[in-house]
């Protein structure tokens, strides 16, 4: 039988808790599999509080003892946690409770990855460490107690004493539990140190085991980028004496901003140049910025309830791209957060795992950290920036941080302080945290007289639990060119607020063609018919960066839909118009290498179906090799000489500059691949002397057919390496033939090295696998089986990992009636799996409706 069926919690039923924690005391006395953690709590009437019932969160937990002002009491103890009668007034309550970190695989509260214990408390990880109100809205200071024989004992805030097989933390500033952390083992560590702007010293440590020590020289020039670009750009100081960052091989996540002590999933903190591809390098650099910019947005300011994730988790994410964008490119950072959102989010927006950016309910609190909470959060927090200025931006965010420093926030609290700085009413753009799905906006337009007029229309189509939706707030940047290619009207924004809306432009002497939602101003779907000359006109002249992509996009997409509908030919002209702006050398080659990206297959997918037409996953890979063929027949008198004036010729830094570089090399070598047979792919490999140029020819040979030597060389030479052959399973099932698919990844889980505990590992084979959307979405439904096995076996280990890898169901009504029947029966089999975690039993109902 499935676990007890699980809770619905409601965002309209929060209440303060009934008691309020003073102190919080932690001993944790180490040992793999009977670690015994004694806890010394002083609790005090709430007198906000309306419900005195005492009860505190607890699971998997072994009590020992509990006293209240030293008097021993036996408390009503259930699966979920405890209940006893306390006094009305201030009191002290003390627990002793065993618990089995090595056995702990779910990898939630105190665990151990390859002999090392550590803790992932969020959500709701820290009521599988102690009895305790585990909600966001309960913060305390901390003093931990670390016993053991590990060399390294580590904890929030700061060293206050250690001695023969103990050290003690305390952490002056209240936090809620979820921010706890604790991580003990067989470390080293790469130390530094940081000035604040008022002069105080900071010690840096990021925290390896031994022989990675060679690989964090990037990480912690990124944690002092993003130090100073805190101070600089926010005003916000290091508020602590030491900072840490501990390397952790088995994480379910990224990174984890605890107070003082960031725990990070290996993969995203450690590089080097003979490992780390470019795109990790920038992912790294990002996630270290992220998970820094949380000390202020996150923790000294925290979330009210789990409602409000996005309140943390969208201005954090703006926040790390606002980072991004001004180290490397802005544009080209921009282009690429929404391919990802339209990769991601918008398919979420569309299905049935819709839900708003701040959901009314939930049962599971872990499904919800999504695309929508994250990117579809930052994208809102972006709009509020573009409505009110940057300079009202600036003031909202001081007023924001003074006001509510050291407290647990809503959403409400955050658009107050926007209205007070600017004197707006925002209840109308509230709607973007409480309406889901992503807005249609359609565009006609009309000329005369000199008046060029722009008339929109928006609707948001019905999604599960929401039919009826109002109209938002919507800026739509825009921007004129006259036909000899010149900009008549800069970007203006234009607030949209009604659901239909007409703008005029006066004053022109010929009609312009418009440039609309430049910079992707709003996260909508905008719906205008465009002819191909148009598109090619604004490929060729568009002074906005992202429109210039967007009409190289569309007309790749309506090549690509063309092809596959009526079995045409390339658009020749179209591959004319992008041949001149991937050999125009003095645009950003990184930038010329997203011209060079076609639209994913699962993206096609969904604007065919949008069309009426069902989608053939068969038919999309097809069309999408035959037009890469095209381009690589019509290119090849320059594809050569091309790729190698972009060749770097210096010692290897993961810039900007030489990253862009290396990016548009790969993209060329992939055409030029198709024309030779994978010799120059071959060439490259074996002079290969970085990740990065070593996996992009990986990745080539395979696709040519020629891989197979250079992917049993690979293992060899990396096999030593946990990340590397991380890349080395995903790339693998990634780049195999639709029909092949199936059988690669299920050679790969035979592998001696394959670890289904691990995330990273099981998400490089599993992932891979389903991002090959024709592989995966083979017609017999082989893929999906596989996929359904897999998942099956997870779930009793690691619910976490499970549920969020069957998101990749979640387009599945938009395909023929044969796979929607064979992707149905898979989803069945494992709702119908005994003992199905409440994780993915939410997850699976939803996807099923």
């Amino acid at each position: 039988m499935k676990d007890a069926a699980p809770k619905t919690i409601y965002l309209k039923d929060y209440t303060p808790f009934g008691y309020v924690v003073e102190s919080v005391h932690l001993t944790f006395r180490l040992a793999p599999t009977s670690t015994r953690v004694i806890s010394r709590i002083a609790f005090a009437p709430n007198p906000d509080a309306t419900d005195r019932a005492f009860f505190l969160h607890g699971e998997e937990l072994s009590l020992i003892w509990a006293k209240i002002d030293g008097q021993d009491v036996l408390p009503d103890v259930t699966d979920d946690g405890l209940r006893c009668t306390v006094p009305d007034t201030p009191f002290i309550w003390e627990a002793e409770v065993e618990i089995s970190p090595q056995t702990n695989t779910a990898l939630e509260g105190l665990y151990m990855s390859n002999g090392m214990y550590c803790t992932q408390c969020e959500a709701e990880g820290f009521r599988k460490i102690t009895y305790y109100p585990d909600r966001p809205d309960v913060m305390s200071t901390f003093t931990v107690r670390i016993e053991g024989e590990e060399k390294v004992k580590l904890s929030n805030g700061n060293p206050v004493g250690s001695g023969d097989g103990w050290a003690e933390w305390h952490d002056p500033w209240p936090k809620p539990a979820y921010l706890f952390a604790l991580v003990a083992g067989d470390l080293v560590n790469h130390p530094d140190r940081f000035t604040t702007m008022s002069g105080k010293e900071v010690e840096l440590n990021i925290w390896v085991r031994p022989g990675d020590e060679d690989k964090c020289a990037f990480g912690m020039e990124a944690l002092k980028k993003s130090m100073t670009w805190d101070e600089e750009v926010y005003g916000r100081e290091y508020d602590l004496d030491i900072f840490n960052i501990v390397a952790v091989d088995d994480f379910n996540m990224g990174a984890m901003e605890n107070k003082g002590l960031n725990v990070f999933n290996s993969s995203c903190v450690l590089a080097s140049p003979e490992t780390s591809t470019d795109m990790n390098f920038e992912r790294i650099e990002a996630i270290i910025a992220h998970e820094y910019f949380h000390n202020w947005t996150g923790n000294r300011i925290t979330c009210r309830d789990w409602f409000q994730l996005c309140l943390k988790e969208g201005l954090t994410v703006f926040r790390d791209a606002q980072f991004t964008a001004d180290m490397r490119s802005e544009p080209v950072k921009r282009i690429s957060d929404v391919i990802d959102l339209r990769a991601r989010q918008f398919p979420e927006d569309q299905g049935p795992l819709s839900h708003p950016v701040r959901p009314e309910s939930f049962q599971e609190i872990n499904n919800f950290y999504t695309a929508t909470v994250y990117e579809k959060g930052a994208e809102v927090i972006g709009m509020l920036k573009t409505l009110v200025g940057d300079d009202a931006y600036k003031r909202a965010l001081d007023l924001y941080f003074d006001r509510h420093d050291g407290q647990a926030c809503t959403i409400e609290d955050w658009l107050r302080v926007f209205e007070d700085a600017t004197g707006r009413d925002l209840a109308q753009f509230k709607l973007w945290y409480s309406q889901s799905g992503t807005p249609r906006v359609s565009v006609s337009e009309d000329w005369a007289d000199g008046v060029y007029t722009l008339t929109f229309r928006q609707h948001t189509p019905p999604t599960p639990g929401q039919d009826v939706k109002d109209p938002k707030v919507i800026p739509v940047a825009v921007g004129l060119l006259n036909p000899n290619g010149d900009e008549v009207v800069p970007t203006r924004v234009l607030e949209m607020t009604k659901a239909e809306q007409s703008f005029a432009f006066e004053g022109l002497a010929s009609k312009p063609i418009p440039s609309i939602l430049r910079g992707f101003s709003a996260p909508i779907v905008l719906e205008r018919t465009v002819s191909r000359e148009e598109r090619a006109f604004l490929l060729a002249h568009d002074t906005d960066a992202f429109n210039r992509w967007e009409a190289n996009r569309n007309l790749a997409r309506d090549c690509l839909v063309a092809m596959i509908r009526n079995g045409a030919g390339p658009d020749m002209a179209w591959l004319e118009g992008l041949e001149r702006v991937v050999r125009d050398d003095t645009l950003d080659p990184a930038f010329r290498a997203l011209m060079l990206s076609l639209p994913t297959q699962s993206e096609m997918a969904q604007v065919l179906f949008e069309m009426g037409t069902t989608p053939d996953p068969d038919a999309i890979w097809q069309a999408a090799e035959d037009l890469r063929g095209h381009m690589a027949e019509a290119w090849q008198g320059f594809l050569p000489e091309l790729r190698a004036s972009v060749a770097v010729d210096a010692p290897y830094k993961p810039d900007a500059e030489q990253s862009g570089k290396r990016s548009l090399g790969s993209a060329l070598l992939a055409l030029q691949s198709r024309l030779d047979g994978g010799a120059a792919a071959q060439a490259q490999y074996d002079a290969a002397d970085d990740m990065t140029l070593q996996l992009s020819a990986l990745s080539q040979l395979i696709s040519a057919g020629q891989g197979a030597a250079a992917t049993k060389a690979f293992e060899q030479q990396w096999k030593h390496d946990r990340l590397v052959m991380d890349k080395w399973f995903g790339l693998q099932v990634g780049m195999a033939k639709p029909d092949m698919a199936v059988d690669v990844a299920e050679g790969l889980v035979e592998h001696p090295a394959f670890d289904m505990g691990n995330p990273n590992r099981f998400r490089a084979v599993m992932g891979g696998f389903a991002m090959n959307h024709a592989g995966f979405h083979r017609k017999d439904g082989a893929g999906y089986a596989f996929l359904a096995d897999w998942l099956i076996k997870l779930d009793d280990k690691n619910p976490q990992t499970t549920a969020r890898m069957c998101s990749v169901f979640q387009t599945w009504k938009r395909y023929d009636d044969g796979r929607q029947a064979l992707i149905r029966a898979q989803l069945e089999r494992i709702k119908a799996k005994p003992k199905l975690s409440r994780d993915t039993d939410e997850m699976v109902s939803r996807i099923l409706g």
